[in-house]
């Protein structure tokens, strides 16, 4: 029998490796890696480990890690023709070092969370709410390079 410890680093590799939205697919998941437990055991370990369920810019919630380096997940932006298909962005604007960025409403955390995991060395840092994030830029960098480095990371056409 593995021990918890395993379990849970294996349970922080598959969520931060893999889309998955349901306790079932997650069971699915730990049992393909040798690990046989119950949904309750799998919810004290979600709980444990602070997992929470975040939008994808499709609009399928999965679950996601705190924010953690080492686990943030690998993603593969999608072609900027399946982005247009589900425009999450609106709108971007500045004062002094500080950005808004205006959302369509569910949209906020998950694009909030490209540009974190991003780790833009011109942003030092986000804040999402339901269709709004707030952004602190950098001293020294204009807002020219910002929204350069958004419109890269989000695949935007603006």
């Amino acid at each position: 029998m593995k021990t918890k410890n395993n379990r849970l680093e294996t349970l922080r590799m598959i969520i931060s490796s893999r889309e998955l939205g349901s306790q079932e697919e997650l069971l699915s998941a730990l049992h393909d890696e040798g690990f046989q437990v119950t949904q309750a055991t799998l919810s004290r370990d979600l709980k444990q480990l602070k997992v929470a369920k975040a939008a994808t810019l499709r609009g399928n919630y999965v679950y996601v890690l705190p924010n953690e380096t080492m686990y943030k997940r690998v993603s593969t932006p999608g072609h900027i023709r399946e982005m247009m298909t589900t425009p999450g962005f609106i709108s971007i604007n500045y004062s002094g070092n500080m950005g808004v960025i205006k959302t369509r409403p569910g949209y906020a955390s998950a694009i909030a969370w490209n540009i974190d995991s991003s780790d833009i060395p011109q942003i030092l840092g986000s804040i999402a709410g339901d269709d709004t994030i707030f952004i602190v830029i950098r001293e020294g960098v204009s807002h020219e390079e910002v929204t350069e480095a958004i419109k890269q990371i989000l695949k935007i056409e603006h």
